[in-house]
């Protein structure tokens, strides 16, 4: 029987294929050989050594794979890399930048969401890398879509790709454009890699140390180095108590941490009105963003209500107790003590069956100097060891 003949492949233009992906809703679109990541690799390595990436998992859990392409697809010989704006702006703040600020008598208190958190923005970056992956494969080529997981270091291959450069604060910034963007490619095995490749852009940081200075606990140690062990965005999402020693720094943050973005000078830019390619001006967060979340409403809600709510952010074990963790401890830096919604939200918080929440329960009581409510509760006889260490710890009054 003769064999098969199979119809020769079509290699599609870069021009093309970057400008099918601009097409399709990407900001900025480049092309790099899907070699290993041999440096990112080393990287991975050394900042696990140290003990920096404080037991994350995701790249950090296999990195052989994540520096690798052709892991993810044998033969891999390209990848086309696109990034896509999350550059939003709240209704109420203009350009989006929130301070946390205590709540006023009679406001429901409120936490804050980091903006790439607001709405699912991975949604549309792998839908338009999907368009760029369907032209491939009508070509004859394999083609897969990696977007934020442990498939790949999106950050390195955007950087790989011409993109933009790596920051101080470990965010990749776009010339021009800042670093509001999520990232993501197409992994291919067609040809394309060489084929007006566009070099990597230099760094355009410069002398300034502005991220450096303004995280809050200080995680950004060395320029383009983060431990982890300090990252509030990090700590958000880590199982356990929430670390005693930043929780004032936390503030009004329930999810995520944006102030090493907040303070870069290319993004205030833009947050002032300054001209951008990508995106002219900030558009309005979607109706069902999730900028603040009232602390009171999800300290009520049960735990399905919460996840049905929230489910689309890291959440340990998908357990609605560390959603209840964060709240209380964000409770603490901003609720108006005497507020009878909070004094509320405290006293069911103090006998809750979960004595993560009451240890929390009792931190956010004492630090608004509502000592009263742990006794009236019956928490300083409270037999388990997590909530005894919370009684027993000093506490910053706010």
């Amino acid at each position: 029987m003769p064999t098969a003949v199979l119809p020769p492949r079509r290699v599609p233009a870069v021009a093309d294929l970057l400008a099918t992906g601009r097409a399709a809703g990407l900001d900025a679109v480049g092309v790099t050989a899907a070699e290993p990541f041999a440096t990112t690799l080393r990287h991975l390595a050394d900042r696990k050594a140290a003990g920096l990436h404080a037991g994350m998992r995701f790249t950090y859990l296999h990195p052989e794979r994540s520096a690798d392409p052709t892991d993810a697809l044998p033969d891999a010989r390209a990848l086309v890399v696109g990034a896509r704006s999350y550059r939003r702006a709240a209704a109420d703040d203009g350009a989006g930048d929130r301070r946390p600020t205590p709540s006023s008598a009679g406001d429901p208190p409120r936490g804050r969401v980091a903006r790439y958190a607001w709405e699912d923005h991975y949604r549309p970056l792998k839908a338009a890398l999907t368009v760029v992956a369907r032209e491939l494969k009508a070509a004859g080529w394999r083609a897969r879509v990696v977007a934020d997981d442990n498939a790949l270091v999106d950050r390195e291959a955007a950087y790989r790709a011409g993109l933009g450069w790596y920051g101080k604060n470990a965010n990749l910034l776009l010339p021009g454009e800042g670093s509001w963007f999520v990232l993501g490619s197409v992994i291919t095995d067609a040809p394309l890699a060489g084929r007006d490749r566009t070099p990597p852009v230099a760094d355009g940081c410069g002398s300034c140390t502005r991220c450096l200075d303004g995280c809050p606990t200080g995680a950004i140690v060395a320029p383009g180095l983060v431990d982890a062990r300090r990252c509030l965005a990090w700590l958000l999402q880590v199982e356990g108590p929430f670390p005693r020693e930043h929780r004032a720094a936390l503030g009004d943050r329930l999810y995520g941490c944006d102030e090493c973005q907040e303070v870069c000078p290319p993004n205030r830019r833009l947050d002032r009105g300054g001209t951008s390619t990508a995106a002219v001006e900030a558009s309005r967060a979607g109706d069902g963003a999730q900028v603040t979340v009232d602390l009171l409403d999800l300290l009520a809600a049960g735990d399905d209500e919460l996840l049905d709510r929230h489910g689309r952010w890291y959440i340990p074990g998908r357990e609605a107790r560390y959603l209840r963790r964060n709240a209380l401890v964000v409770l603490g830096n901003v609720a108006t003590p005497d507020d009878a919604g909070v004094v509320a939200a405290l006293r069911r918080a103090l006998v809750d069956d979960d004595p993560l929440v009451r240890g929390h329960a009792v931190w956010a009581a004492r630090r608004l100097g509502r000592d009263d409510l742990v006794g009236d509760a019956g928490g300083h006889d409270d037999p388990d060891p997590l909530v005894r260490a919370e009684l027993a710890a000093p506490v910053e009054r706010r």
